[in-house]
C-alpha cells in the first residue's frame, strides 16, 4: 500500500534550476517503490512529455502539473484533475508567457480564478506568518477543497519548529496540508551537477557561489518510507498525497490532434474544400490530360487525410503560401512534405514526388498517426511582412512564433 507520493519535483526543463532529466528522475522513482510522482516545471510543461515516455518506459505514472511563481511572491504547485482542467492551466500558463515576454511568465494571483476549475492548487509557503495566513485564505476563497499547502523540509534551524507551526496556520485556515520533498534532482551524488546549474544562473563560478549554492544534497529524490519516517507526526498531510495523485486523473495520451476550423469553400468541409483545391490545381498542370498515377496517388493522400482529420491544416499552409505568392515573397515547402503529391499540385512544395518515387507515407503514415509538419521557408528580407499577415488573418491569440527548448547533457 501507498503512503506517500511525491508531488513536487523539478526536472531541468526548469532551466538552471532543476538538474535532473525526467528519464533520471522517473528511473530513480522506480527503483525507489514509487507508483506515479508529479512532475512540475517553473512556469512551463515542457517536461511532461518526456516524464510521459519516462512513465511508458518504468511503469511509474506521470502526474503532469506546473509551477507558477506569482508576481505578489506566492508560488503554487497547479495539477489537473481532468482533459478541461489541462486545458485552463495550459492556457493560464499562456497569459503568462504572453504578458511576460521571451524566456518569462508574469502572473498575478487575480489571473488564477478564472482557470482554477477541476484545478489542484498546493501553496508552497515560507514562513507561518500574516502574509501566508492572507495567501491561505486567497486560496481556500479560489479554490476550496482541491487548495492544499504544502510542508516541507527545509534543513535549517528551527525547521521542524515551522513545519509545525505551518501545519497549525493551515489547518486553522481549513487548508488541507499535504508533504511534498522539494526534489531538485534524482539522487544525491547529482548535487555537484546541481552546484554547476546554480553557477550557470547566478553568473559566478562554482567556488564563488557561497551561501548561494544548495545546502546539501537533501533536495535529492527520497524513498517514500523515508519520507513517511520524517513526516510520521502528520499523517494526514502524508495521506494528502496519495489523495492528490488519486483524484489527477489526466494522462497525456487524451491529448488528440484537434486543429481549427479554416475558411471553407462555398459551404464544402475542410476535406472538400481540399479535395476541389487539389483536382483543380492537378488538372490546370496538366491541361485537362491528368495521367492516371497522378490521380491514384492524390486519391490514396485524400483518403488518409480524410481519415485522420487533417484537411483543416493543409488548408492554413495552402492559403499562407498562396499569399506569400500574391505578394512576391519567395518561399518553399520543405522536408518530408516533399513526399506529397497534394502539396506539389497545390504548390506548397516543389518536389514532383511521382517523378521521383517518394513515399507518402514517411509524410503521413496510418501507423504512426502523427500529426504533418508542412516546414516553409520564406526569404528572410520579407519573413515579417508574412507574419503580420497572418497575424491579421487569423489573430495574434491563433498565431504564435515558437522555439525549440535542447535540454540534453554533453
Amino acid at each position: 500500500m501507498t503512503h506517500y507520493v511525491e508531488l513536487q519535483v523539478l526536472t531541468h526543463f526548469s532551466l538552471l534550476r532543476g538538474a535532473s532529466s525526467p528519464d533520471e528522475l522517473f528511473a530513480a522513482a522506480a527503483l525507489l517503490g514509487y507508483p506515479a510522482i508529479g512532475v512540475s516545471d517553473i512556469g512551463t510543461v515542457a517536461g511532461v512529455v518526456r516524464a510521459w515516455e519516462a512513465q511508458k518506459a518504468t511503469g511509474v505514472r506521470s502526474i503532469a502539473g506546473t509551477r507558477v511563481d506569482l508576481s505578489c511572491g506566492r508560488r503554487l504547485l497547479l495539477y489537473p484533475t481532468d482533459r478541461p482542467a489541462w486545458s485552463r492551466i495550459t492556457r493560464l500558463l499562456t497569459v503568462g508567457k504572453k504578458r511576460a515576454g521571451k524566456g518569462g511568465c508574469l502572473l498575478h494571483w487575480h489571473d488564477l480564478q478564472p482557470w482554477s476549475d477541476g484545478v489542484v492548487a498546493i501553496l508552497l509557503p515560507h514562513e507561518a506568518d500574516e502574509k501566508n495566513l492572507a495567501a491561505l485564505k486567497d486560496l481556500r476563497a479560489i479554490y476550496g477543497r482541491r487548495g492544499y499547502m504544502a510542508l516541507f523540509q527545509r534543513r535549517r534551524p528551527g525547521d521542524a519548529v515551522r513545519i509545525d507551526a505551518l501545519a497549525r496556520q493551515a489547518g486553522g485556515a481549513g487548508v488541507r496540508a499535504v508533504v511534498t520533498g522539494d526534489v531538485l534532482y534524482h539522487a544525491p551524488e547529482a548535487r555537484l551537477l546541481q552546484d554547476v546549474v546554480t553557477a550557470v544562473r547566478e553568473k559566478c563560478t562554482v567556488d564563488e557561489l557561497g551561501y548561494r549554492r544548495e545546502v546539501n544534497a537533501d533536495r535529492a529524490l527520497k524513498s517514500p518510507d523515508e519520507m513517511v519516517r520524517r513526516f510520521r507526526a502528520y499523517p494526514d498531510a502524508l495521506q494528502a498525497s496519495v489523495d492528490i495523485a488519486r483524484i489527477c486523473t489526466f494522462d497525456l495520451g487524451e491529448l488528440q490532434y484537434q486543429y481549427p476550423h479554416e475558411k471553407l469553400i462555398d459551404g464544402l468541409s475542410a476535406q472538400g474544400a481540399l479535395e476541389r483545391l487539389a483536382t483543380e490545381a492537378v488538372e490546370r498542370m496538366f491541361d485537362g490530360e491528368v495521367p492516371q498515377n497522378y490521380t491514384d496517388q492524390i486519391t490514396h493522400e485524400m483518403r488518409l487525410i480524410g481519415e485522420l482529420g487533417y484537411a483543416p491544416y493543409f488548408l492554413t499552409v495552402y492559403a499562407i503560401v498562396r499569399e506569400a505568392r500574391r505578394r512576391g515573397i519567395l518561399c518553399q515547402g520543405r522536408g518530408s512534405a516533399a513526399n506529397s503529391c497534394v502539396c506539389f499540385v497545390l504548390g506548397v512544395t516543389s518536389i514532383d514526388p511521382i517523378k521521383h518515387e517518394l513515399l507518402f507515407e514517411r509524410f503521413v503514415s496510418g501507423e504512426r498517426r502523427e500529426p504533418p509538419d508542412i516546414d516553409v521557408d520564406f526569404e528572410h528580407e520579407r519573413r515579417e511582412e508574412i507574419i503580420q499577415w497572418i497575424y491579421e488573418t487569423y489573430g495574434r491569440d491563433r498565431a504564435a512564433l515558437t522555439a525549440v527548448v535542447a535540454a540534453g547533457r554533453t
